[in-house]
C-alpha cells in the first residue's frame, strides 16, 4: 500500500499541472484566511501563500526547481498581469495628468530613498560589496530587479527575496503609516504603495480602492524605468 501511493506520489511531482494547481490552491486558501481574519494586513494572501508553499515544499522533499517547473505558467502571466494595469489608469488618466508634476517629485525622492537607505543600512552593519547592490533594487518589481541586480554585480536570487519581503512589508506597514501620516487622497496612497512595494503594494492599493490601484500601478512602471537608469549611476559615484 506504502508502496503504492508513493508511485502515484512519484507521479503526479512530475506532472506540471499539479504545481499549477497547488499554488492556486494554497493561494486561495491565503485569501479565505485574509477575509476571516477581517483583512488584517499581517495575513497579507501573498504572504501566506508564500508561508504555505515553503512548509509544503519543505515538508515534501520537494525540490524548487520541481515546483517552478510546474508552477511556471504563473511565473508568465506577470507579464500580461503588469500590461493590465494600464486599464485602471486609462480609466484616470485626466486626474495623473494633472498630478504630473507632483508625482515627478515624488517618484524621484522615493526611488532615491529607498536605493540609498536600504545600501545606507547595509553598509553600516557591514554587508558586502555583493548584498549592496542586491539591495538597491529591492523596490523594484521581481522580473526588472533582478535584472539590474544581475547588470550590476548583485545576486539577482537574494534580490528575487528581498523584494518580495519588501512587497509583503510594505502592504503590511504602509496604509497604517499612511493614516498616521494624515495622507487621506487615494491618488498619494496608491502612489506611495506602488513606488515602496510594487506588486504587492498594489494589490493592497486595490484593496484601498481603484484610484489608489490606478495610481499604484502607474508608480511600479516608473519606478521601473527610473531604477534601472538610477542604480547603476548610484553604484558608481559610491565606487561599488
Amino acid at each position: 500500500m506504502d508502496k503504492t501511493i508513493t508511485q502515484i506520489w512519484v507521479y503526479l511531482s512530475a506532472s506540471p499541472l499539479l504545481w499549477l494547481s497547488v499554488t492556486l490552491l494554497v493561494y486561495l486558501a491565503g485569501n479565505w484566511i485574509f477575509e476571516k481574519s477581517g483583512r488584517r494586513a499581517l495575513l497579507n494572501p501573498v504572504g501566506v501563500s508564500i508561508a504555505l508553499l515553503v512548509v509544503l515544499l519543505l515538508g515534501g522533499g520537494i525540490p524548487y526547481r520541481t515546483y517552478f517547473n510546474g508552477a511556471q505558467f504563473v511565473h508568465f502571466l506577470l507579464g500580461p498581469a503588469t500590461v493590465a494595469l494600464a486599464i485602471p489608469l486609462f480609466q484616470h488618466w485626466e486626474r495623473v495628468r494633472v498630478l504630473l508634476l507632483p508625482l515627478a517629485l515624488g517618484l524621484t525622492i522615493g526611488s532615491a530613498t529607498a536605493v540609498l537607505s536600504a545600501m545606507g543600512v547595509a553598509w553600516v552593519l557591514g554587508g558586502s560589496r555583493a548584498t549592496l547592490l542586491s539591495l538597491a533594487p529591492k523596490s523594484v518589481t521581481t522580473p526588472i530587479a533582478m535584472g539590474i541586480a544581475e547588470k550590476i554585480g548583485g545576486i539577482p536570487s537574494l534580490t528575487a527575496v528581498l523584494v518580495i519581503l519588501t512587497g509583503i512589508l510594505g502592504a503590511l506597514l504602509g496604509p497604517p503609516l499612511l493614516s498616521f501620516l494624515r495622507i487621506s487622497e487615494d491618488e498619494a496612497k496608491g502612489f506611495a504603495l506602488g513606488v515602496a512595494s510594487h506588486g504587492i503594494g498594489t494589490a493592497r492599493a486595490f484593496q484601498i480602492s481603484g484610484v489608489a490601484g490606478a495610481f499604484s500601478g502607474l508608480a511600479i512602471g516608473l519606478n521601473g524605468i527610473l531604477m534601472a537608469v538610477l542604480i547603476p549611476v548610484f553604484a558608481r559615484l559610491l565606487g561599488l
